[in-house]
């Protein structure tokens, strides 16, 4: 394909701002004509990436579909760039990974993640001097769930349609901060409150761990944390037992989160773009250019609106 240095830095400047189809329809050029001028461009920004620069990442996995399912996304925290792509979830689309950041002889300090314990396992054996540091929006996701999953199982024991009526319909108020609701509102959660002792627990177990983060020492998290989880164990919920043994044996992670202060929130902001990248294309038959779309999009300044 031959066309002009100037036509080309005009497609791709476009390219940034907008979608491919939005450039072909300003060009007049065909769909194809203008993902091949924009390929290029798209190879040349992810060459510039220079693993030995990086400092603090996050690993995370999304969900883009049912044909392409999971991609394994690895961000830079620093700058939001994403530095590493790969179709799957399992342990091993992260080994090129590995191997490109061995011979940059990077020196990574922290690692932030979810639980998952195949990312886990593989940051502990590929970079043991880097700390892992345990989402913090992850784990209050995960009492979040909980106390729902107890909710609809009291849901369904209780007696009498005044009782279910007190507890139906709470999710928004059991899981928003007791100081974020008004008069009616905090009216309503202490009356389904009231209906319901193990509900009372548990609540209360979630409203108390936000200040695990609070903390003013490491030593003071990781004492937080054990006091907690004792608490969540002796409520007997079943739910809030499991979860105290996982908070347990993940302990360690979860406080390195003092030291570093590092969360997955910049990923959630990435997997935002992309799943709206995708809506925005109707997908991409094209894996390849897909990834190099993903490599590049910390740099897009298009407004991903869906």
């Amino acid at each position: 394909m031959r066309y002009t240095r100037k036509l080309g830095r005009f497609v791709w400047g476009l390219s940034r701002v907008t979608t491919l189809s939005d450039v072909a329809r300003i060009t007049g050029l065909s769909w194809d004509t203008v993902k091949g001028i924009v390929r290029p461009y798209l190879v040349k920004e992810v060459q510039r990436i220079r693993y030995r620069k990086l400092k603090r990442l996050s690993i995370d996995e999304i969900y883009v579909g049912k044909v392409r399912k999971f991609y394994t996304l690895v961000i830079n925290l620093d700058s939001g760039q994403i530095v590493w792509v790969a179709h799957g979830r399992a342990s091993g689309c992260l080994r090129p990974f590995w191997r490109r950041l061995r011979r940059s002889k990077a020196r990574v300090e922290a690692v932030s993640m979810d639980m998952s314990a195949a990312y886990w396992k593989t940051v502990r054996d590929n970079l043991p001097d880097a700390a892992v540091v345990f989402d913090r929006f992850h784990i209050v996701k995960l009492v979040n769930d909980r106390l729902d999953k107890l909710r609809r199982l009291l849901v369904r024991r209780a007696r009498g349609i005044l009782k279910q009526d007190a507890i139906k319909g709470t999710l928004y108020l059991l899981l928003t901060r007791r100081d974020h609701l008004d008069g009616d509102r905090l009216q309503a959660l202490d009356a389904a409150l009231r209906e319901n002792k193990p509900l009372f627990e548990a609540y209360y177990l979630k409203e108390e761990l936000e200040l695990l983060w609070a903390q003013d020492s490491p030593h003071a998290m990781k004492q937080f944390l054990v006091q907690w989880c004792r608490r969540a164990t002796n409520t007997g919920i079943p739910y809030f037992k499991s979860l105290a043994k996982t908070l347990t044996r993940h302990c360690q992670g979860i406080v390195n989160w003092f030291s570093h202060r590092i969360t997955s929130a910049r990923m959630e902001g990435i997997n935002n773009k992309i799943r709206a990248l995708t809506r925005s294309a109707y997908g991409y038959r094209d894996e390849g250019f897909f990834i190099l779309k993903l490599y590049n999009l910390h740099c897009s300044r298009q407004e991903l609106l869906g």
